[in-house]
């Protein structure tokens, strides 16, 4: 069964450029390379949610766990971390549109 990886966080202070560039040109090929692939991202303009949430989709919950349990991904997260604080995480069973 195909499951989503839910990820919120938000961009430190003073780090928007640096942080957009990282993602860009890091984290999105990366979280590819590791067979997770991005399929939405929003920016939380008003209210009080975490300001960027990210989802993404594997084929199935065990392909997420290897992707999640290697050097690569550990790496991956520390580097956000650089740029973000705030980081969470949720994995739940995919289903077409917006989910939380």
């Amino acid at each position: 069964m195909t499951v989503k990886l839910l990820m919120t966080w938000d961009i430190l202070p003073n780090r928007e450029q640096e942080y957009f560039e990282f993602v860009i040109s890091d984290f999105i090929p990366e979280i590819k390379g590791l067979g997770i692939s991005p399929v939405d991202a929003w920016y939380t303009m008003y209210g009080n949610q975490p300001q960027i949430m990210v989802a993404a989709k594997t084929q199935s919950q065990a392909a997420l766990n290897v992707a999640m349990a290697s050097k690569e991904w550990q790496r991956l997260i520390e580097s956000l971390m650089q740029y973000v604080d705030n980081f969470s995480y949720k994995v739940i069973p995919a289903r077409t549109g917006f989910q939380l």
